[in-house]
């Protein structure tokens, strides 16, 4: 659980929830939201985002959801199993009216934490410039640019122009 701040200054409780088909919807919704308001939805984008559980979920990735007390499901962000230890950080959003209350941080860090628990190697995303926000926030957490993750994976969206790279700490 965390706390942030609304407008008003007045903490607002943040939960992770973990995916379920009853909140599958929101996987879709809040991505379709925000992709459609920068770019258009690829083909792979709608194939994921309508079948959360069958591309995501049962190849061994992750869905989890935030929510923020009194607005309910605000955001997600998936781990999409790529082969071998791979692990795509993807569709990663927050409601447009969600912003500013650090649910996008509170999602990354718990994200963060599920993929060293799946010992993800590489852990990488894929994503555009224009998302400027997002990838300040994804920076700010430890990914750093990556050409060869560009190489490798970046042809897999044609909006794709910024691929980046996480190294999970590994304990001795």
């Amino acid at each position: 659980m965390g706390a942030s701040s609304n407008d008003a200054g007045t903490p607002v409780r943040l939960t992770i929830h973990e995916f379920s088909d009853d909140l599958a919807h929101h996987f879709h919704d809040i991505n379709a939201e925000w992709i459609t308001e920068m770019f258009a939805l690829e083909e792979t984008d709608k194939e994921v985002l309508r079948n959360p559980r069958t591309r995501i979920i049962e190849p061994g990735g992750a869905i989890l959801f935030v929510a923020a007390e009194g607005l309910g499901i605000v955001g997600t962000c998936a781990l999409q199993h790529t082969g071998g230890s791979g692990f795509e950080l993807t569709k990663m959003g927050v409601h447009a009216d969600a912003r500013g209350l650090k649910a996008g941080e509170f999602l990354l860090d718990a994200m963060l934490r599920r993929a060293a628990e799946l010992g993800a190697d590489p852990l990488y995303l894929l994503s555009n410039a224009k998302c400027a926000a997002a990838i300040h926030l994804y920076e700010k957490a430890g990914f750093k640019h990556d050409a060869d993750i560009m190489a490798r994976y970046g042809a897999r969206y044609e909006r794709c122009n910024v691929a980046m790279r996480y190294r999970i700490e590994r304990s001795a």
